[in-house]
C-alpha cells in the first residue's frame, strides 16, 4: 500500500543487511511478530510508536513494515510529521515472505511464517 506523497519500496528491494544505519521498524502486533519477522528488525507495535519514539534513530535509513503496508503507511506519515525520513514497505511482511527473504522467530523455532 502506498500514497503518492509518501516514499515506498517493495520488500524485495530492501537491503538484505539490516545493520547500522539501516533500520527495519516492524510495527505489527506482538502475536504477528512472534509468528515470524525479519532478522535484525526492530519491533515496536504501531500503537506504541509515539511513546517509544526515543528508540528510533532519527538519522537511520528507516523502513517501516507491517503485514501488508497499511499500518506502516500510517506510521510513516506520523514519523514524517515529526521530522523522520521514513519509507513504507508497501507490500509488508507478506511481500517479504513471497520474495523468499529470511524469517526468524524469537523462540528459535524453524517454522516462521507470515501466512
Amino acid at each position: 500500500m502506498s500514497a503518492p506523497d509518501r516514499p515506498s519500496v517493495p520488500a524485495a528491494e530492501l537491503p538484505l543487511e539490516l545493520t547500522e544505519p539501516v533500520v527495519l521498524l516492524d510495527v505489527r502486533e506482538d502475536d504477528e511478530w512472534q509468528q515470524g519477522h525479519a532478522p535484525g528488525a526492530v519491533h515496536i507495535p504501531m500503537t506504541e510508536v509515539p511513546s517509544r519514539i526515543g528508540e528510533i534513530d532519527i538519522d537511520a535509513e528507516l523502513y517501516v513494515v507491517c503485514r501488508q503496508g497499511g499500518r506502516s503507511l500510517r506510521v510513516v506519515e506520523y514519523l514524517q510529521q515529526i521530522g523522520y525520513d521514513a519509507v513504507n514497505v508497501d507490500d509488508g511482511m507478506v511481500g517479504w515472505q513471497v520474495a523468499g527473504r529470511p524469517l526468524v522467530r524469537d523462540d528459535g523455532a524453524d517454522d516462521a511464517k507470515i501466512f
